[in-house]
């Protein structure tokens, strides 16, 4: 496959160096990170070792490409649907966080967008050198359930990559749980400066749980069919089973940059029909802190 990964910060890196291994990668990113990548190539370590070169730009090239992989920030989603309406795609693919990123790419890209959800863990080291702190799975399928031939040929190329991948027809409700899980995470572990592992056993896991349970409840005002206890589970369970990493959202606040709480907390809070004390907390105080960095 001849792939562009649009967003080539940590999990963008990381699943484009591994899509590098068996396909034509192009990573589109930041200027120090791609300059790296195009004179001594992408070094992946930890849970994967790898050395790959995969082309590196810092703007979406002319051409044709089988496939669009999105990475970036929820707020930076509709200025990568710009970006990729310049070449030509047969397919797109959100691994993003948040609602609403498909959409916004079906409304300006003339190609089938597909929805996903990523495990594997990621953490950019620096320029050209991309951590994988831990293996997971990529699922994707159609944004709105069903079987899809697109989504089956994409699934292949990943599984060919070597990356875990499940091929999923209930994307709607797969996504509810994946936001369940960031409400839950993310918000809180930013907020209390503490690793993943601290929600499993400890003061934080309760808002955490509490978080994606209201979550649930917006799903189901939704007609999604996600329960309280397997929204909660989930967090349990993707906090044991990245208990060292920083998550997304706390590695936003370690470096001072606006976060994807209007995306995940946010999107409960907008959504919900009624209230969602926990979320509106955790939203207003992360909009805070930006607020006072000056990102907001």
């Amino acid at each position: 496959m001849q792939v562009i990964v649009f967003g080539a910060g940590s999990l963008g890196s990381l699943v484009g160096g591994m899509l590098a291994r068996t396909h034509d990668v192009t990573l589109v990113g930041r200027q120090a990170h791609v300059e790296h990548v195009q004179r001594d190539g992408l070094q992946i370590v930890g849970a994967i070792e790898a050395w790959l070169e995969p082309t590196a730009v810092t703007t979406v090239p002319d051409g044709s490409f089988d496939l669009a992989v999105v990475t970036v920030k929820a707020f930076d989603t509709a200025d990568a649907a710009d970006a990729l309406t310049r070449c030509d795609l047969d397919a797109a693919l959100s691994l993003q966080n948040g609602l609403g990123n498909e959409a916004r790419l079906a409304d300006a890209l003339e190609c089938p967008v597909l929805a996903g959800t990523c495990t594997y863990g990621a953490r950019l080291l620096g320029p050209g050198r991309v951590e994988c702190t831990g293996q997971g799975e990529v699922t994707l399928g159609p944004p709105d359930g069903g079987d899809s031939a697109v989504a089956d040929g994409v699934g292949a190329g990943f599984e060919a990559a070597g990356l875990q991948t499940t091929v999923a027809t209930d994307m709607p409700r797969r996504l509810w749980e994946k936001l369940a899980v960031n409400a839950g995470i993310n918000a809180v572990t930013a907020l209390a400066r503490v690793e993943n592992g601290a929600l499993v056993e400890g003061p934080a896991g309760g808002p955490a749980r509490q978080a994606a349970i209201e979550t649930a409840q917006v799903a189901r005002e939704r007609g999604i069919d996600l329960s309280d206890d397997a929204a909660a589970d989930a967090v349990e369970r993707v906090a044991d089973a990245t208990a060292a990493n920083r998550s997304s959202m706390l590695q936003d606040v370690d470096a001072g940059e606006r976060t994807e709480v209007d995306a995940i907390n946010g999107a409960v809070v907008e959504q919900a029909e009624q209230p969602v004390p926990v979320n509106e907390t955790l939203v207003a105080l992360l909009r805070a802190w930006e607020r006072a960095q000056g990102v907001r």
